[in-house]
């Protein structure tokens, strides 16, 4: 594991994996600070959508929606690769060609831009519930290089999915094989003074780099989440480029 904990690069560049904000007054201060710049997420009629919207106060996703005056356009053909995630309702797909990854995100998350991050939506009400990728170079082939599932999963989690301020735990760490390749999957739990976040990750190696996908939501959202974040988790694949 030392050639994982002593690095400053993979510390630096994927500490913002975990971006929870604060509720109440501080909230829009808090978004200013990283500098979001929310997209406006795509507006499908009845006729073309994927998906129906959240159960979960349904008409807050609608108005967000209809307020919403830029389309945000897809950049590939989802039935055209064979790679691509599975569509799933309720969710959206993402197919990163030049990146080499896929995987699905819930309908009514936006797309936003942190720094340090190659891709993140997020529930704009609840701020909590969000998917960031990130990527690394690395001289690995294979995930295992680094550690058993619990080693990288307790490094990680301690040093870069969390605040060093936060108590963490983790639930638990698997290691899953899809079409040859290793992936490594964690469940954590990282408490901050004014919430709690239930995250889950994913990590593997492909095409010369270290990918990590994170989701997660506040503790009192879990049992109505955990279920979206898993099939989030689940879509995540690596293709060659």
């Amino acid at each position: 594991m030392a050639s994982l904990q002593n690095s400053p690069t993979l510390h630096q560049t994927l500490f913002h994996n975990s971006f929870p904000q604060k509720h109440g007054a501080s909230r829009s201060s808090r978004r200013e600070s990283i500098s979001l710049i929310v997209k406006a997420a795509q507006v499908p009629s009845p006729s073309n959508s994927t998906g129906s919207l959240s159960q979960d106060r349904p008409g807050r996703r609608q108005v967000i929606a209809i307020g919403s005056t830029s389309p945000l356009v897809f950049l590939f053909n989802q039935h055209s690769y064979s790679f691509a995630a599975e569509n799933k309702k309720g969710f959206l797909p993402v197919l990163d060609k030049k990146d080499g990854y896929t995987f699905l995100y819930p309908f009514g998350w936006q797309e936003v831009v942190i720094e340090g991050q190659d891709k993140v939506f997020k529930d704009v009400i609840e701020p909590l519930e969000s998917v960031s990728v990130n990527m690394i170079p690395t001289g690995k082939q294979d995930i295992r290089e680094f550690g058993s599932p619990q080693e990288v999963g307790e490094t990680l989690i301690k040093k870069v999915l969390a605040p060093s301020t936060q108590k963490t735990k983790i639930v638990e760490a698997t290691e899953q094989d899809i079409d040859g390749k290793a992936y490594y999957r964690f469940e954590f739990i990282a408490q901050a003074p004014n919430y709690t976040r239930h995250a889950l990750s994913t990590v593997s190696i492909g095409n010369g780099k270290f990918y990590t996908l994170t989701t997660g939501a506040n503790e009192r959202r879990w049992g109505k989440m955990k279920d979206r974040l898993q099939t989030v988790i689940d879509s995540f694949k690596i293709f060659n480029v």
